[in-house]
């Protein structure tokens, strides 16, 4: 992932510490039934990736077979793939067949481009159809949807955003990845757009990325938290941040949260999974959790 990159020299001069919850988040937690336990889930963005073949698949391990080595180390993965194609039932059906052997498993899929950044939103009434009639056959192992909005889509098309989601079906949770900088710089746009999400049970996705802390917003329109992080190739920070976030979410579970949704990026990718492993860990520790480790092939677990 590119989005808010900045040059490593710079990332000394970042203030990477997460913001106080704003009212609100409270507000969301004191509406939410404090007596449901939290589920815990912590994924990468894709399988796909070569650089794992020897770190967590094993040597020589066929790009068909990439998904078949991934269940086997994390709960769930944010599901780019639907963002650059439409896949109907009988693909998705394979894929959902790879995950059985992991009953935790869940596919977090992207809305397609061409809903999002191509009609952006207006007139897209077949292609949301053709999109759920494919992510639909993930059948159980259908976890939350996501739907990311362009850089360039802004509080003015607020009208589309508000006529497209109340058009969504309402079985299956759907958050939103807004990245204009006017909805979190305007705080009339920030309370319409989360008041929205809100009335609407939209989750709100927070994007952790070294040059947009505007993306941290720390605004929850539901008690379900689905994090995008942004690491810099395991610089120091890296750690230090994922820290910070184990211990807003352990404070978030004590009012309330139901659900996290951790999401593991690098600009390199072949450090996701160290990255992840190491939230993994801090989240078994800290939450009371178990989520499985990835196990790495050269090294065991790591510490």
């Amino acid at each position: 992932m590119e989005f808010g990159r900045v040059p490593e020299h710079e990332l000394a001069n970042i203030d990477f510490s997460l913001p106080p919850d704003p009212a609100f988040t409270t507000e969301t937690f004191a509406r939410a039934d404090s007596s449901q336990p939290l589920q815990v889930h912590v994924g990468c963005a894709k399988w796909g990736r070569k650089e794992w073949v020897g770190q967590i698949y094993p040597p020589k391990t066929k790009d068909a077979n990439f998904l078949d080595e991934y269940v086997k180390h994390f709960n769930c993965i944010e599901l780019n793939a639907t963002f650059y194609q439409t896949y109907g039932p009988d693909t998705i059906s394979k894929w959902k067949n790879k995950a059985d052997s992991n009953p935790d498993f869940k596919f977090c899929p992207k809305f397609s481009q061409s809903i999002s950044h191509i009609r952006r939103l207006k007139n897209a009434d077949d292609i949301t159809t053709a999109y759920y009639e494919g992510v639909m056959a993930f059948e159980e192992k259908l976890g939350p949807m996501f739907l990311q909005l362009s850089d360039n889509f802004s509080p003015k098309s607020l009208p589309e955003l508000t006529a497209y989601l109340e058009h969504l079906p309402t079985d299956v949770p759907v958050y939103v990845e807004l990245r204009h900088k006017d909805w979190y710089a305007v705080p009339e746009n920030r309370e319409a757009v989360f008041n929205l999400f809100r009335r609407l049970n939209i989750g709100s996705i927070i994007t952790d990325a070294s040059g947009r802390r505007d993306c941290v917003h720390m605004m929850l329109s539901t008690p379900h938290a689905f994090i995008r992080f942004v690491g810099n190739s395991l610089h120091t920070t890296d750690y230090s941040r994922c820290d910070e976030w184990v211990d807003r979410i352990a404070q978030w579970k004590e009012q309330g949260l139901q659900s996290v949704w951790f999401f593991m990026h690098q600009h390199d990718e072949r450090y996701s999974p160290e990255l992840a492993d190491y939230v993994i860990k801090k989240m078994n520790e800290r939450l009371n959790v178990n989520i499985p480790r990835p196990k790495f092939i050269d090294k065991g677990l790591f510490g």
